[in-house]
C-alpha cells in the first residue's frame, strides 16, 4: 500500500516545493514509485519537475473538477524520474469551483483511491495557505510532513498549523498525523538557528528528522533549469541532504513496520 504524505506549511518561503521535488526524486532515485501532486497555481513544482506549466494538457484542475482518472492526467517524463499531476493558474478556479461541490474535501481522496496501491510514495505539494486545496491534500493524506526555517515566526506558525491538522484529523480524517518536521535552509552560524532547533527537538522529539537541509545556492539554482538538484549538481550538499532524508524517511518505516510484526 502507497503512502499518501501532504507536504505543507501555512508560511511562505520556508522550501515546501523545494522539499517536494528533490525528496520525490531521492525517492525515485532508490527505485521507489512516486507520484508528484502539484496544487499549488503557482505550478513551481511543475516547473521544477521541466514540464512547462503553460503546454501541459491536464492539470490538477482535471483531476479535481472534470474528475478524469489520475492515469489521463499524469505526466511521465519529469526530469526527476517520477510521475507528476501538473498544476497552473487553472488550478486558482479549481478552488473556487470545489466550494460548489457536495463532500468537496474528499474530491482528492475519492480520485486517488484506485491508485494508491501503484505508487509506494505519494507528495502532495500544497499551497501556502488553509484553502480548499490544501484540505483536500489534508484529507486524501496519511500524514503530513512540515518544512520550516529555524526563524522566530516559522516557530509561531508550526503551531498554528499544527492545530489546523488536530482540528482536519477530528472532522475528515482521523489517521491523519505529522509525518515529520524538516529543518530548512539552515544556516548553523546563526544563533538564532541554533536556539530555534533546539526548541523544536525539545517540544517535537523524534518528530524533527535528523537531516537538516542547509542554504545551498545549488538548490536555488535547480529550479531554474528544470531539474531536482541531484541531477543539477550531485555533489552539492543541498543534493546529498535530500538523499540523507529520503534515506531516514525509509529507516523510520522499516522501523514502524518491524514494531507492528513485533506486536502482532
Amino acid at each position: 500500500m502507497g503512502k499518501i504524505i501532504a507536504i505543507a506549511n501555512q508560511k511562505g518561503g520556508v522550501g515546501k516545493t523545494t522539499t517536494c521535488v528533490n525528496l520525490a526524486a531521492s525517492m525515485a532515485a532508490t527505485k521507489r514509485k512516486v507520484l508528484v501532486i502539484d496544487l499549488d497555481p503557482q505550478g513551481n513544482a511543475t516547473m521544477g519537475s521541466g514540464i512547462d506549466k503553460y503546454e501541459v494538457a491536464h492539470s490538477a484542475y482535471d483531476l479535481l473538477i472534470d474528475q478524469l482518472p489520475l492515469d489521463q492526467v499524469i505526466e511521465s517524463n519529469t526530469s526527476g524520474g517520477y510521475d507528476l499531476v501538473a498544476s497552473n493558474s487553472d488550478v486558482t478556479a479549481a478552488e473556487v469551483k470545489l466550494m460548489e461541490f457536495f463532500a468537496r474535501e474528499t474530491r482528492l481522496r475519492t480520485a486517488l483511491e484506485k491508485y494508491k496501491n501503484k505508487y509506494d510514495y505519494i507528495f502532495i505539494d500544497c499551497p501556502p495557505s488553509l484553502n480548499m486545496l490544501t484540505v483536500n491534500a489534508m484529507t486524501a493524506s496519511d500524514s503530513v510532513l512540515v518544512p520550516m526555517q529555524c526563524e522566530y515566526f516559522a516557530l509561531e506558525g508550526l503551531t498554528a498549523l499544527i492545530d489546523t491538522i488536530s482540528k482536519l484529523a477530528s472532522v475528515v480524517n482521523s489517521e491523519l498525523k505529522i509525518e515529520g518536521i524538516l529543518r530548512t535552509m539552515y544556516d548553523p552560524r546563526n544563533r538564532l538557528s541554533s536556539d530555534v532547533s533546539d526548541q523544536l527537538k525539545k517540544h517535537f522529539g523524534d518528530k524533527v528528522y535528523r537531516t537538516i537541509i542547509p542554504r545551498n545556492i545549488r538548490l536555488a539554482e535547480a529550479p531554474s533549469f528544470g531539474t531536482p538538484v541531484m541531477y543539477y549538481d550531485k555533489s552539492s550538499n543541498g543534493a546529498r541532504a535530500y538523499l540523507a532524508l529520503a534515506g531516514e524517511i525509509l529507516r523510520r518505516e522499516e522501523q514502524f513496520a518491524n514494531q507492528n510484526v513485533e506486536t502482532a
